[in-house]
């Protein structure tokens, strides 16, 4: 870590995605973009994407790099935010004085888990092995982790246990560990949801303005259940002909990951159940996330099924915060974090998975009991304004106000530089160099550790340059 700051400037931060940024985004995006717009206004913030950046008049830079220009923007922050193991994309960054803060709100590791079952057993096999080692690097080299539930965070502070985070150094510095991952949930746009046209109602063919109408706010992956939901509309309809169930997407804005097979199975059921248009619609674009009010002001309620699975588990659907800041009620799967807050706030109904009569029984109450519909709603009006972005951030813009490495960071890049270093030695041609440099490393390293509890990484810097002297492909 950087000595002190020579002048009171902000604190620099990067923010990175993966994700696109612009008018269509998914969740990580969003997340990504929220997170910069509040760090802003308390720090200098750029905002980076590896895929692409067309978002206009934010208070901050927003910016596409590649590989080269990531490190450079991470090594102008203090601090660099990361959705994506990016000290695996450009691992030169490890070399950098900048706090690393891992964001693993996503647990992208089991959603690669249930898009297996989808794929062919050595193709899953190598998707599941790169992503966990992708999720082991986040954790591995963060000084402050973020997730989205109090779940998620006892599931990874398992994984940190098992990669040797959990260790005297870090429970001494906090026996809670919320100085190493805290809770930042998705959060609800401060501004109220405003419609400046139809979306949905006379909009859609087939779907009128009184009719009643149950949005799915998201696109269709391999970890929903959106055929449980189907059937169970079919047999509502027969006896409301009013009812409309509405996708919003069937895949995700990023071209390059296509439609997930849950998704075409979707659209099979509805055709193979004779309600593909006329209960059941699919909308064909991701719509703009600054247009999402016109289609969820449209909705009587939101929806969101899934099976039970590992995923569901530790999961926190984004789409679920669109709903409460939209006023829905909602009728939610069990399983999930936020199954309990929805029964126990009575903002909707929750089903068990993959019952389509509980389902229907659900849809039909919200729908067509006015009293209950009103209950539902005035209980969402009071609960959502609790999540709210700016309390969702406030434990990361804490950290952010003064950043620190982790307690344990010295050891971990001490014992990360050594195993670089003895990769890099053992490529010399010369004998007498590698005796000479196994030397220096050796006193350099018992020179690290007997510092080790001093403030500042500058000590670091002479095995740095060893390390980077040695470092294979360089000439000598």
């Amino acid at each position: 870590m950087r000595g002190p700051r020579e002048s009171p400037r902000p604190v620099r931060i990067v923010v990175h995605t993966m994700e696109g940024l612009g008018a269509r985004m998914a969740g990580p995006g969003i997340r990504a973009l929220r997170i910069a717009e509040h760090l802003s206004a308390h720090a200098e913030v750029r905002l980076i994407s590896s895929s692409r950046a067309e978002l206009d008049g934010e208070a901050f830079g927003v910016h596409l790099a590649d590989d080269a220009q990531l490190f450079d923007h991470a090594a102008w922050a203090d601090v660099l935010i990361q959705q994506q193991p990016l000290t695996t994309l450009v691992p030169a960054v490890l070399d950098l004085d900048v706090v690393v803060v891992s964001d693993l709100y996503d647990p992208f590791l089991l959603e690669q888990l249930q898009r297996g079952l989808y794929l062919d057993a050595p193709d899953s096999a190598d998707e599941t092995s790169r992503t966990v080692a992708m999720v082991n690097d986040m954790l591995t080299h963060a000084d402050f982790i973020v997730c989205a539930s109090e779940k998620q965070r006892d599931f990874w502070l398992g994984q940190l246990t098992s990669l040797g985070r959990i260790n005297d150094l870090t429970y001494r510095a906090d026996p809670s560990l919320r100085n190493l991952i805290d809770v930042v949930p998705f959060g609800i746009d401060e501004a109220p949801p405003v419609q400046e046209r139809h979306g949905i109602r006379g909009a859609v063919e087939g779907i009128s303005e009184t009719d009643k109408v149950v949005l799915w706010g998201g696109g269709i992956y391999d970890w929903f259940d959106p055929l449980t939901l189907i059937r169970a509309v079919e047999s509502l309809s027969r006896r409301h002909d009013d009812l409309r169930l509405f996708f919003l997407a069937t895949q995700h804005p990023n071209p390059d990951i296509g439609a997930m097979r849950m998704a075409v199975d979707a659209r099979t059921l509805a055709a193979s159940l004779g309600v593909l248009g006329t209960s059941v619609f699919f909308n064909e674009r991701w719509v703009a996330h600054d247009r999402r009010a016109d289609y969820f002001l449209d909705a009587d309620l939101g929806v969101s099924t899934h099976l039970d699975h590992l995923e569901t588990s530790f999961s926190f659907r984004t789409r679920l915060l669109d709903y409460l800041w939209a006023g829905l009620p909602i009728v939610n799967s069990a399983g999930d974090a936020f199954g309990g807050v929805i029964r126990d706030e009575r903002l909707g109904r929750v089903v068990p998975p993959g019952d389509v009569e509980a389902l229907e029984c659900a849809l039909e109450e919200l729908l067509y009991d006015a009293d209950e519909a009103a209950r539902a709603r005035a209980a969402v009006a009071a609960y959502a304004p609790g999540l709210r972005w700016r309390t969702a951030v406030a434990p990361l813009l804490a950290f952010c106000a003064n950043p620190e490495p982790a307690a344990d960071r010295r050891r971990l890049q001490v014992a990360g530089a050594a195993a670089r270093e003895a990769l890099a030695i053992e490529a010399l041609a010369s004998a007498g160099e590698r005796a000479a440099l196994r030397s220096d490393a050796d006193a350099l390293r018992r020179r690290v550790v007997e510092l080790e509890s001093s403030t500042s990484w500058k000590v670091t810097a002479p095995l740095r340059g060893l390390i980077r002297a040695v470092r294979p492909g360089r000439e000598h």
